[in-house]
């Protein structure tokens, strides 16, 4: 697909300039928690973060890169928000772009609330909690199968690395901007799903019953672990409904984004699709 025409704007070129080197620091945990900001490289993911209201601060464009009805839709949009629009070299967007995916565009924006007071369910909401989770691309993954699974929010219990890392919004396929998220302790989660009556269904491996014999419909919290250590202690004793997953091979447990896959859409399958998918 050969590169969309632009109205020419002042390039740069040298990745020393104050704003380049701003943005490549949020390559940084401590810089993004510091700041607010992350970094969302693509042009599916800065349409979808625009579409769910994220505040865009400044975009950086290739634009020998930039191409499809994405980038148009993308910078249309950054104009009509007055959102400053800065062309920059290949050799510098290569030092702000993440992976090998290079589509052109790459913007610094305001990390949405992570707050569970924020959180609105609807009246018989279907929530996914991962717990311990350390690894983006699971992180994102997960947030993939909710978003189209249909789950009212997902909710990082002692997350190992931040939601916003820009790996995992890339991972998420933007899916992140349009599902409500929130971190807290286990601790703090698991109040906070009681104190709404949730019913709270955990995976695990040595749970004696399979997760096609159990009812995911009404208010629900589906919670899994990392795969390494699965759940703590904080999500096991009365009030927990275990379940598992069947096993026929070698391997005792899947990856965590496959189990949240495969329980999220048997609720899906069991509460039924909305009226306008159908």
């Amino acid at each position: 697909m050969s590169a969309m025409s632009f109205p020419a704007r002042p390039m740069l070129t040298s990745a020393a300039n104050p704003r380049i080197k701003a943005a490549m620091a949020l390559r940084d945990r401590r810089d993004r928690e510091r700041t607010g900001l992350t970094v969302i490289d693509g042009t599916r993911e800065l349409r979808r973060a625009l579409e769910g209201g994220v505040a865009v601060q400044e975009a950086f464009i290739c634009e020998s890169l930039l191409a499809g009805a994405d980038a148009r839709a993308v910078l249309d949009r950054l104009q009509a928000d007055r959102t400053p629009v800065q062309a920059v070299s290949e050799a510098v967007f290569a030092r702000l772009a993440f992976g090998d995916r290079a589509e052109g565009i790459v913007a610094v924006a305001r990390i949405p609330s992570l707050d569970l007071a924020d959180l609105a369910l609807s009246v018989e909401p279907l929530i996914v909690v991962i717990e311990g989770v350390e690894k983006p691309g699971n992180i994102g993954a997960v947030l993939r199968s909710a978003d189209g699974a249909g789950a009212d929010a997902l909710i990082a219990a002692d997350a190992r690395t931040d939601l916003f890392n820009p790996n995992t919004i890339r991972a998420s396929a933007g899916a992140i901007f349009g599902l409500p998220v929130a971190t807290a302790s286990s601790e703090a989660a698991l109040t906070w799903l009681r104190d709404r009556t949730l019913r709270i269904v955990t995976a695990r491996v040595d749970a004696e019953r399979l997760y096609t014999d159990t009812d995911l419909t009404g208010p629900l919290a589906i919670v899994l672990g990392a795969e390494a250590d699965g759940l703590s202690t904080a999500w096991a004793g009365p009030g927990f409904e275990a379940v598992r997953l069947p096993m026929l091979g070698a391997a005792d447990s899947l990856n965590i984004s496959v189990t949240a896959a495969i329980l999220l859409y048997e609720a899906r399958r069991q509460r039924g699709l909305p009226a306008q998918t159908l």
